[in-house]
């Protein structure tokens, strides 16, 4: 027998063990059952249109303040990660390596009761924005070192030809190292605006007034008032709406900067 005859009978092989375990699933599955506890359009009808005007939109503006936020903590800390001041370096090694090793569950945590406690600090915005300041906290640390990657991968020639022209290092680092290093990060900085719009299901912990609530707190609240788990399964889809379009440019951007190199 040929190997391409092989090879297709074993990928033909594959194929018909997916359409089994497929067929299997949907008979085994109890259907009514799954229909009545996941998929009751009655409780749907409760809670729409609250989870898209309320909850999604909240998902929504606490992913952009924290990301915002963490994107300026983030570079601050990239250009003292490679600042000539050891100090500087030394502060934001540990910083980052501080935030990047705790759960951010466990930081929300803290900046929503800890802190608060042993300093007398009452944050803005209450819980919503003590745990917006503590992704802002986590996702900052994870942006500085895809920033600083992004710094470090711009050809050093580029910052030599600008020397050169007598431009500052200062001015350098903005009007032409940086710029690059954005265009290089794009891919990874969007991947971490969608691993932020699902962390915000995190803030729960912090707890959540009726109209700051996000997706998961409000689906949560709903699957207590109505016994039902449909409220979780809108909300799921609301984080597909949500992320898919961004996953699919991430994917898009990949593609096109490994066309240009």
């Amino acid at each position: 027998m040929k190997p391409s005859t092989r090879r297709r009978l074993f990928q033909g092989s594959l194929y018909l063990v997916l359409v089994i375990a497929i067929v299997a699933l949907v008979f085994v599955a109890d259907w009514k059952t799954i229909k009545f506890y996941f998929l009751d359009m009655d409780v749907a009808k409760q809670v729409w249109p609250d989870i898209l005007v309320t909850a999604a939109k909240n998902t929504v503006v606490y992913t952009a303040i924290a990301f915002v936020g963490g994107l300026l903590l983030g570079l601050l800390l990239a250009l003292m990660k490679l600042s000539p001041v050891a100090p500087y370096r030394w502060l934001s090694t540990a910083y980052i390596e501080l935030f990047r090793g705790l759960p951010a569950l466990l930081v929300i945590f803290g900046m929503a009761y800890a802190v608060p406690i042993a300093f007398s600090w009452h944050p803005p915005g209450g819980s919503a924005g003590a745990g917006l300041l503590a992704l802002i906290l986590v996702s900052g640390a994870y942006i500085a070192e895809t920033i600083r990657a992004g710094i470090q991968a711009v050809p050093p020639g580029q910052r030599e030809a600008a020397r050169s022209l007598g431009m500052a290092p200062a001015w350098t680092m903005v009007s032409v190292v940086l710029p690059q290093a954005f265009r290089i990060i794009t891919p990874p900085l969007t991947n971490e605006l969608v691993i932020l719009i699902k962390d915000t299901s995190l803030l729960f912990i912090a707890g959540m007034a009726l109209g700051d609530r996000e997706l998961t707190t409000f689906a949560r609240d709903s699957l207590s008032q109505t016994a039902n788990a449909t409220p979780l399964i809108m909300a799921g889809l609301m984080y597909l709406i949500i992320t898919l379009p961004l996953t699919q440019l991430v994917a898009k951007l990949e593609r096109h900067q490994n066309r240009g190199r």
